[in-house]
């Protein structure tokens, strides 16, 4: 059995720990509330947002334009928005699982644009080529922010240096439900009829004004900016509420400690006083 003082130097560590995982998650719990205010409150713009270019081109003709076709290049990116900072469970470790998992997102073929240190740091030691680091984004995402990042890739995609672009991010359900999400930016494809396997078909043709190919030259970087825009909002919602129960167990987990080491504590205790008793007991046996 452990001595008391080793209990004790324990204790006081364990109560330090515990003194800290509470205020990281008093500190947590007030950011999630900003955060969480922000990505609700913009989600819906963004889902109309996709919803209307998903509209607008099952209701259009088939049509040739560089956002609607696959690269020249084999090559893909994907953006990894994770955190700068750890103790927050699974969080970001998810995001980098869903991307190593992806069997259209080879290490050999693919260039990560991160936004976070700790998705940046997972992917290149899993040889990933990490081609541009934007981690700062994360900490005050702007929508300028998002629109640099959506020119960038969208030269890069015209100019044939990518086929594809893809958006890793952890959708904010609720406080504890954070769902690891990785969609298709580019290009843009019909959705399918339920069942059949074939693009839905025009119902009522979509006229453009003056023409089809400006009006998707203007309208779909908006559309990425959005969308981009939109999962950063959720992602720091998702962080702050994945840290603040990472914290919450955390601090209850040490509670849970303290309290054993309390018994364990007594116990020792107890085993002494009983032991100077029998010797003061012996002792005075033997004087008599």
């Amino acid at each position: 059995m452990a001595s008391m003082r080793d209990i004790k130097r324990r204790k006081a560590s364990i109560q330090s720990t515990g003194q800290i995982t509470k205020a990281m998650k008093l500190v947590s719990t007030v950011k999630l509330q900003k955060s969480r205010n922000k990505a609700e409150s913009s989600k819906p713009y963004f889902r109309l947002m996709y919803e209307t270019i998903a509209d607008m081109l099952k209701h259009s003709e088939q049509m040739e334009h560089k956002y609607l076709k696959a690269g020249a290049s084999d090559r893909k990116a994907v953006i990894a928005i994770t955190s700068n900072r750890g103790l927050a469970g699974g969080y970001n470790n998810n995001i980098v699982k869903l991307i190593v998992g992806d069997d259209n997102l080879p290490a050999d073929k693919t260039d990560v644009y991160a936004i976070g240190r700790k998705g940046r740091d997972s992917l290149a030691r899993k040889g990933y080529k990490i081609a541009q680091d934007d981690s700062e984004v994360i900490n005050a995402p702007l929508y300028q922010d998002a629109a640099d990042l959506s020119r960038e890739l969208l030269e890069a995609f015209g100019q044939g240096e990518i086929g594809e672009i893809y958006l890793a991010y952890t959708s904010f359900k609720n406080t504890v439900v954070h769902n690891p999400t990785l969609i298709k930016l580019l290009p843009i494809t019909l959705e399918e009829e339920e069942g059949s396997g074939e693009p839905r078909s025009a119902q009522a043709l979509m006229n453009y004004e003056p023409n089809a190919e400006e009006v998707l030259d203007m309208i779909i970087p908006k559309y990425m900016s959005s969308l981009i825009y939109g999962a950063l909002l959720e992602a720091v919602a998702s962080e702050n509420g994945a840290r603040m129960t990472a914290m919450d167990s955390a601090t209850n987990n040490a509670e849970e400690m303290l309290e054993k080491l309390e018994l364990q504590y007594n116990r020792a205790r107890q085993g002494a006083i009983t032991q100077e008793l029998t010797e003061i007991i012996a002792g005075a046996n033997a004087i008599s």
